[in-house]
């Protein structure tokens, strides 16, 4: 009997959606292009492994902390915490779309919707920014706040990448992986 595993639903259903390989297949060799261009600092290739782990750690907790301050009524700091994330995950969403430019198979597929994720979350907080900046506060944490489940959801796949298909695990630095 075969035992079926989270990771293996998981990959199961993305293999089962035709949209993210056809949204990869338009993406892939544009961000391939961008990706080749680039000096090898830039993909953390004198570092051993990929840059766009290590940086995570800035916009997600930004965000984690805006919404504790948020929630404890700290508002000129939570938005400091929030703009420090956000500004954060520019960076952050540009080297993941390096590591994701030579992915192949589900690990593609997953890695788009990763980055779709990433992205949504990114901009729902840069309308969060604009929100309180304009004194609608309760807009301003609604849209954080449902950017940081989005972070969440999305941080899920991120791990799916590199602890069941190996994304950025030593493969990708010198050849794809998929």
């Amino acid at each position: 009997m075969t035992h079926t595993t989270t990771a293996d639903r998981i990959d199961e259903f993305f293999e089962a959606q035709t949209w993210p390989g056809a949204l990869a297949d338009a993406l892939q060799p544009h961000v391939q292009v961008v990706e080749r261009a680039l000096p090898d600092a830039v993909h953390g290739r004198g570092l051993g492994h990929p840059l766009h782990p290590a940086i995570v750690h800035l916009p997600l907790g930004g965000w984690v902390v805006a919404g504790v301050l948020d929630a404890a009524g700290h508002d000129e700091a939570a938005d400091r915490a929030l703009l420090i994330g956000t500004v954060g995950a520019v960076p952050t969403i540009a080297l993941g779309w390096l590591d994701w430019a030579n992915t192949r198979g589900t690990a593609r597929n997953i890695g788009v919707v990763h980055g779709l994720l990433n992205e949504t979350a990114f901009t729902l907080n840069v309308v969060s920014l604009w929100a309180r900046a304009r004194g609608q506060r309760g807009l301003g944490r609604a849209l954080s706040n449902t950017a940081l489940a989005l972070s969440g959801v999305s941080g899920f796949l991120g791990g799916h990448l590199v602890y069941h298909h190996g994304l950025g695990v030593g493969q990708t630095l010198d050849r794809p992986q998929g």
